[in-house]
């Protein structure tokens, strides 16, 4: 007898063992967390990723506004003269430009940056005296290029459709257009944004020559927009 309780001894111990595992409810919530995790990380990344384009779309916003606004104000005069601007002007925009974005950004790596000129001309027509582009990403403004006259390159404006600016009378407007690729935080599959387009748009705050752009010292660098770089 004996013999026989020693044979069933141990299928009894895993027998008692199972059915104290079977009402054993301390790990549940492990189970839980394990089944839950992963889901949990694709609702935090995608949520990261949706704020990391939020913030870098309001920098770049922010950076063409700034833009306009400082080439609105450029220029050397007197009260007597109106003001002239420089080569050196134009590029001292683009490093300010720049220094704003900063490294995370890194505006001219990954985008580009239009600066324009936009004036009435004598006929009554507007049309984009000059501009001035920065940046390595490949892209041609969207409302139009630098022509010497409204009757060769005319423009209806500049800006999205309903949103047109124009140049009043004996003025200028400083236009200025922003294309970024956007560098996912992440990963490009939480979010269907590729590219962040923004524009800031300011009239020219004093009097100013705008007959051309001078070159101060006659051999400042020229940022022309059929050159695809960075600033030094």
């Amino acid at each position: 007898m004996n013999r026989k309780l020693r044979r069933w001894k141990p299928l009894l111990s895993v027998k008692r063992t199972l059915s104290a595992l079977a009402v054993n409810t301390s790990g549940l919530a492990l189970i839980e967390l394990a089944y839950s995790l992963p889901i949990l990380m694709g609702i935090g990344m995608y949520g990261a990723e949706i704020a990391n384009v939020a913030m870098v779309r309001m920098r770049v916003n922010q950076i063409s506004m700034h833009a306009a606004d400082n080439a609105s104000r450029i220029g050397e005069g007197s009260l007597l003269s109106e003001k002239k601007i420089y080569e050196s002007d134009i590029n001292d925009l683009f490093v300010g430009a720049d220094r704003q974005a900063g490294k995370y950004i890194d505006i001219f790596e990954h985008g580009r940056v239009i600066i324009s000129s936009l004036e009435k001309h004598s006929d009554g027509g507007q049309y984009i005296k000059w501009q001035r582009c920065k940046g390595k990403k490949v892209h041609q403004s969207s409302y139009g290029t630098a022509g010497a006259n409204s009757a060769s390159r005319p423009v209806n404006g500049m800006g999205p459709t309903g949103a047109k600016v124009t140049a009043p009378d004996g003025q200028a407007v400083i236009f200025v257009e922003i294309s970024y690729d956007y560098q996912p935080l992440i990963s490009s599959t939480f979010t269907s944004t590729r590219t962040i387009t923004t524009r800031g748009a300011f009239n020219v705050r004093d009097r100013r020559d705008l007959t051309q752009i001078y070159n101060q010292t006659g051999s400042d660098p020229v940022a022309n927009c059929n050159v695809y770089d960075g600033v030094n």
